[in-house]
């Protein structure tokens, strides 16, 4: 992050960020420059006008040291994360860890009836960065605009806690929401897994976790451009490497910090894809932003989820960047992006629901 958008204090910022999103249209293209298509997709007028404010402000999401990373991101989200959305109450949950404890927030919208369905959500940033602070208007939206209870979880970050300790913690996460649902409110036959980035890896990977335990499983994963293969490096690594808020560089500083040794990269729990079977995972929505260095990986998650017989709805948002679930504040067609994919987790708990009264009458 340079000096300048050190200098600036976020309030001021977030004002002139939400006074040039509200300028006509031709005053903001003036801003923006040309339009940008890249592998026969344009570049959404919303994604690249924050994109060119980016760059103005000298706001970068760095990645000299953690520290600067997380400040970074947490920085970044208060700018783009639009007012405290209400409707919902929030209070901390403590998951028992060992000797130690998980963080956790749970998220209940005002006046739902007990027994309702759960997503537990794993949040983005690499496995060094983000935490309940950064995602949290946007489980509050989740919580309210699907009317679901939503658990957020602070799982141990790298380099402090490299690989497996997040995947560790995510498995502890869904344990503990099975084993204390009625505590919690939820009905233990209707938790979904959710994450954004590295957070969809962690829901993934818990999914699949769960399923080969033989015990309770989620019902449903909503992936958001997750990252799910460490191995190799896709086309769109190379096309959007640059430029639009994730970059190359970034993706290998993360993988660094998160798993150090090469080796550890082919394991399942970190690239996912390479499973053996897919088959037990439950329905899924993935979702991928077409400029996006991760879009690749994620469609190919998708197509070998399908092949494997899991009911799968990819949906590729051509013209956004990797992160458009956090900008809940400004430009709408982030927001609409993020309530497609409550709409899909509203249906999928719906089936779900379906399916397991179907069961209990057969």
């Amino acid at each position: 992050m340079s000096k300048l958008a050190d200098s600036i204090p976020t309030g001021f910022m977030t004002g002139v960020l939400r006074f040039v999103f509200g300028l006509p249209a031709p005053v903001r293209r003036l801003i923006t420059g040309p339009p940008i298509t890249l592998d026969g997709q344009r570049l959404h007028p919303q994604a690249q006008l924050l994109l060119k404010l980016q760059s103005l402000s000298g706001e970068d999401w760095a990645t000299t040291t953690p520290a600067a990373n997380r400040a970074g991101l947490s920085r970044s989200s208060a700018l783009v994360g639009g007012p405290v959305i209400e409707g919902v109450h929030v209070r901390p949950v403590r998951i028992p860890r060992g000797d130690d404890v998980l963080p956790a927030r749970f998220y209940q919208p005002t006046g739902l009836a007990d027994g309702s369905p759960l997503l537990i959500f794993y949040h983005g940033g690499g496995w060094v960065s983000g935490d309940l602070e950064s995602h949290d208007n946007l489980c509050r939206f989740l919580a309210v605009e699907a009317g679901v209870r939503v658990l957020a979880v602070d799982y141990r970050l790298a380099p402090e806690h490299p690989f497996p300790a997040a995947v560790d913690d995510a498995l502890s996460a869904f344990n503990y929401a099975v084993d204390h649902a009625a505590e919690l409110g939820v009905d233990p036959d209707r938790i979904a897994l959710g994450g954004d980035s590295a957070g969809g890896n962690l829901a993934a990977v818990t999914a699949l976790q769960a399923a080969r335990a033989g015990g309770p499983k989620p019902v449903f994963l909503m992936l958001l451009y997750p990252g799910v293969d460490a191995s190799v490096r896709r086309r769109s690594r190379e096309l959007f490497g640059r430029g639009f808020f994730l970059t190359d560089e970034k993706i290998d500083w993360f993988l660094g910090h998160y798993v150090p040794e090469q080796a550890a990269r082919i394991d399942h729990r970190v690239s996912v894809l390479l499973a053996d079977d897919l088959s037990a995972l439950p329905p899924t929505y993935l979702a991928t932003a077409g400029f996006d260095p991760l879009r690749d990986d994620g469609e190919a998650f998708a197509e070998k989820l399908a092949q494997a017989g899991v009911p799968v709805v990819l949906r590729r948002h051509a013209g956004l960047i990797h992160g458009y679930a956090n900008i809940l504040g400004v430009g709408g067609v982030f927001r609409e992006a993020v309530a497609e994919a409550v709409g899909s987790l509203r249906t999928g708990l719906a089936l779900a629901n379906a399916r397991q009264e179907i069961a209990e009458t057969a």
